[in-house]
């Protein structure tokens, strides 16, 4: 029987790259005839990257596509499927097509277009109707794209046409379990089938998106017989002959501190270097979430391109100070201190007359808070300014769901690392790195978490313990269950109310937050568009 050696791109693509991206593709094309495959599968769209979202309304971006896609075909080493998007017939499409011989030869149209948490494909793509069969080798294979397997309906269809061996193209972007859920599905696929099926993911970060390549492949039998690595770009080779996979390498799975970890690291290092920022500006506060954030961006940047700011107030306690200053000494970053008082006391006596008439607990409330963060972040963005390096802000799930980060202050900056991270979580993975190498002294994990805006002020003066906070939010926000399904769970009502209240109060504040990596099912970016102005009443 025929026998076939095909090698699995998984490759980190730029949005509107596509000289760029065919660099890419051609690069590992080498790799590919040089270990003696014969054929290349590249993920979904990698010629123009995913996802391009409204440059997907544009005419030229399909006549540029087109141009690239009959270059690469010219100069391909061996037969390549490459994704691409695609102006035919007057519709558009989410396209696979063969390149092979220097000529641009089939092309599979995706069946099903996703339209749900991250994705809005139904917006730009037309569907395709007709199964993707191509032959190489002898072998006749399917193709498929992504949602197309997340589906009964297009590989059945491919398996009637004649197809002995599944590949599927996929832009997949990760969130936590997300592995585990692929190879559920795609075991769906094989037992509807009885194919093999090869799956190609894309690897890098996408705006608040992270694609975690960890691309595999499952026999007949829905067996797991190959899985490269997650978060790293590879070329693997995996052989089909006598009608079955032959047994390759499986990269073992991560942990789930390891797994998120490394996406934040990917998501930050993709995001300040494929927006060309020669640095990154971060405000260091002796807590937890700006520490975590700051081994973050060192492992993901390297130290030379970190730089970390202190800027103590009156409520700055000694212990947050010498904690900072020991953690950049582990990483050797570059560290600032500038005292914002002198900052506070001229805007006290600026407003003084402004709430002359207004009664004494005016400046009892989050008044001077605020304009403490405020000056901060103002610290940071004048920084930012002159030096060019991008503003880490780093504030987590939780507080961006209860409006916890002020508004202009901490949620200054030009991107969230820990936005979609709850607190508790942000605390496990803390201990996590400090597993590689102790960088986070051990004072920041274990001391009552502050934001030392006024004297003796903790995070759970008025907000519930964090492992009810958290719990709250996840089953409000990403399960979408009622306030009275929560409070039936067994939580206090006292505390669902407050909660879903501020939850809901604070939508305007989100709006305006910078985008932030994405590693849960549903975080507070492209896939939560919940109106401001609302007179919704919850289900109690």
């Amino acid at each position: 029987m025929a026998s076939l050696k095909i090698a699995v791109a998984q490759i980190n693509c730029t949005v509107g790259d596509l000289a760029g991206n065919a660099r890419r593709i051609l690069d590992a094309a080498a790799q590919a005839r040089a270990a003696g495959a014969d054929l290349l599968l590249t993920p979904e769209l990698a010629l123009c990257g995913y996802p391009p979202e409204d440059l997907l309304l544009r005419p030229d971006f399909y006549r540029a596509c087109a141009r690239e896609l009959r270059q690469l075909a010219a100069v391909a080493p061996l037969p390549m499927v490459v994704g691409h998007p695609e102006a035919w017939g007057g519709r558009h499409y989410n396209a696979a097509t063969l390149l092979e011989g220097g000529a641009v030869c089939a092309t599979y149209r995706k069946q099903r277009l996703p339209n749900a948490e991250v994705f809005d494909e139904e917006r730009y793509f037309d569907t395709g109707d007709i199964p993707g069969i191509i032959e190489i080798a002898g072998v006749r294979i399917g193709l498929a794209i992504c949602e197309d397997v997340w589906q009964p309906g297009a590989a059945e269809a491919s398996r009637a046409a004649g197809a002995e061996l599944l590949l599927t193209l996929n832009a997949s972007p990760f969130h936590i379990e997300k592995l585990v859920r692929r190879h559920e599905v795609l075991r769906q696929r094989v037992s509807g089938t009885g194919m093999p099926v090869i799956y190609a993911n894309m690897v890098g970060g996408q705006d608040e998106l992270v694609f975690d390549g960890a691309s595999f492949a499952l026999d007949g039998a829905g067996r797991l017989t190959h899985q490269l690595p997650s978060f790293a770009k590879s070329v693997a080779i995996i052989e089909y002959s006598a009608g079955a996979l032959l047994p390759g390498g499986v990269s073992p799975r991560l942990t789930f501190e390891a797994e998120v970890y490394e996406a934040l690291k990917l998501g930050v290092r993709d995001y300040v270097d494929k927006n060309g920022f020669p640095g990154t500006i971060l405000g260091l506060s002796g807590g937890i979430d700006s520490a975590l954030t700051l081994a973050i961006a060192v492992d993901a940047l390297g130290a030379d391109r970190v730089r970390a700011v202190m800027m103590p107030s009156p409520y700055t306690a000694d212990m947050s100070l010498d904690d900072s200053r020991e953690m950049v000494r582990r990483l050797g970053v570059r560290y600032d201190e500038i005292g914002i008082e002198p900052a506070m006391t001229t805007y006290a006596a600026m407003l003084k007359p402004l709430f002359a008439d207004l009664p004494p607990t005016a400046w009892a409330d989050t008044t001077p808070e605020n304009i403490q963060a405020r000056i901060r972040g103002m610290i940071l963005m004048a920084l930012s300014n002159r030096t060019g390096a991008i503003v880490l802000t780093t504030g987590n799930k939780s507080e961006m769901a209860v409006g916890y980060a002020t508004l202009y202050g901490d949620m200054a900056g030009g991107f969230a690392v820990i936005k979609d991270v709850f607190k508790t979580s942000v605390y496990r993975l803390a201990r996590y790195r400090n597993t590689l190498r102790e960088v986070i002294p051990e004072n920041i994990i274990t001391r009552p978490p502050s934001a030392e805006l006024k004297p003796g002020q903790t995070d759970q003066d008025s907000l519930p313990p964090y492992d009810v906070l958290d719990a709250i939010i996840l089953a409000y926000m990403e399960r979408d269950e009622s306030p009275r399904e929560i409070v039936a769970s067994g939580y206090a009502e006292a505390d669902v109310r407050r909660v879903v209240g501020l939850l809901k109060k604070n939508e305007y504040k989100r709006r305006q937050a910078p985008v932030g990596i994405r590693v849960s099912q549903r975080g507070f970016g492209k896939d939560w568009r919940y109106p401001i102005t609302s007179r919704y009443s919850d289900e109690w």
